[in-house]
């Protein structure tokens, strides 16, 4: 009985669907987190009477057939990117990119990775680093004796020292887009890696064309909206139950046949 494959798969694809929605309420008070949008295609078909066939010997064509298809299953599990709300710290190192862009970070293989998350700090030798410690791009290094520390909108990192009235200029930060931003892959850690899908980086400095702005002060908020999760998680609970009654029907069936005599 093709049912119970076909209710099985129904019911492990919203397993797969609840678990992402899951994923997305833990980090609904991540730093810069992108929801995950679960999507689902149908499986293949069987053609137990083939659409177009001929039907008789003076060519008749049959118009609809007979498919019956096999179930459901996971094909992608899509990010959403788009821009969560912007919260206030007021600390100096926090900042937020409105509108487009990553931070470019330098993990300890050499290899470069991609955030959004701006909760920055200084290391010990005064260099702008991630919580990790991984150094942000370009390497930029304030001076242990400045008294403060002031980055504009373009990124440009400037530091104030003792007896001095005009800020020094130090550096500037980077930024990078993809073609693709759905395709980065996610490692963790707020961090993303670029990969085949999303395209090569595109470097750049904020206020460019193409590249949002730097907030200092700022840090971007999770877009996940609560309501909206809860909303999707009583959708999938559903379904999966009703995939199960499915099962509990075809068991039935089963079950009347094996009582005939």
């Amino acid at each position: 009985m093709r049912a119970l494959d076909i209710a099985a798969t129904g019911m492990q694809a919203q397993q797969t669907n609840v678990e992402v929605i899951s994923n997305n309420i833990a980090n609904m008070n991540t730093t810069a987190y992108n929801r995950r949008r679960p999507e689902f295609t149908d499986l293949l078909y069987q053609n137990l009477r083939r659409v177009g066939a001929t039907s008789s010997d003076v060519g008749t064509i049959v118009p609809t057939g007979i498919q019956l298809g096999l179930g459901v299953q996971t094909a992608a599990v899509y990010r959403i990117t788009q821009q969560g709300s912007l919260q206030n710290t007021n600390n100096t190192l926090d900042l937020a990119i409105q509108g487009k862009g990553y931070f470019e970070v330098q993990l300890p293989s050499g290899q470069f990775a991609y955030t959004r998350d701006g909760a920055f700090q200084l290391s010990d030798v005064g260099q702008i680093v991630t919580s990790d410690g991984y150094p942000v791009m370009p390497n930029i290094a304030i001076n242990p004796n400045a008294t403060g520390i002031s980055i504009d909108a373009s990124g440009d990192v400037m530091e104030t020292l003792d007896g001095q009235v005009v800020p020094t200029k130090v550096g500037q930060l980077t930024l990078v887009t993809f073609p693709n931003e759905a395709g980065l892959q996610a490692t963790g850690g707020n961090l993303f890696l670029q990969t085949a899908a999303s395209g090569p980086p595109n470097q750049g400095f904020a206020t460019q064309p193409g590249f949002g702005s730097v907030l200092q002060g700022y840090l971007e908020t999770s877009n996940v909206n609560v309501v909206t999760e809860v909303t999707n998680l009583i959708s999938a609970q559903r379904a999966y139950e009703m995939n199960s009654k499915v099962i509990q029907a075809s068991d039935e069936m089963l079950n009347t046949v094996n009582q005939m005599k």
